[in-house]
């Protein structure tokens, strides 16, 4: 449960940098509206398929030990924030979240596993070079 709770206080920080940095630019005199958890989400399944040093700078970007403790915790996000609160009176909050690739290349597994079933998060293959359609990849 600590650990649960250090991951929260790190998101929590990351969101404040967020708003700092998008604050401290040319925005100043204009309001503006921004989703800390929209960002969290694409670069979590960003991450969540990345290796290497791209992947390690991710995770410090997040401020997280391991891309596990990150695949856990932001899902949990989705799941609980984007449930439809309508039959308790509550709200139904939406996100547009995909993932889009080439048709030439495929999608890992484990990947396609986490971005649909964790981040519930629909891929799509499509002709990047030549087509405006794209075909699903739901298969």
């Amino acid at each position: 449960m600590e650990l649960h709770r250090e991951s929260i206080l790190s998101q929590t920080d990351v969101s404040f940098s967020l708003a700092k940095q998008l604050i401290s630019t040319d925005f100043k005199d204009k309001n503006v509206i921004f989703s800390p958890l929209s960002i969290h989400i694409l670069l979590g399944m960003i991450a969540a398929g990345s290796k290497g040093p791209t992947r390690d700078q991710m995770l410090g970007f997040f401020k997280s030990s391991s891309i596990e403790e990150l695949n856990s915790l932001l899902p949990q996000h989705v799941t609980k924030v984007f449930s439809d609160g309508e039959p308790l009176g509550g709200p139904s909050l939406s996100l547009v979240n995909s993932v889009w690739v080439d048709q030439s290349l495929s999608f890992k597994p484990h990947y396609k596993e986490i971005i649909q079933n964790g981040y519930r998060a629909a891929s799509y293959r499509v002709d990047f070079l030549t087509k405006v359609s794209f075909v699903r990849s739901f298969s």
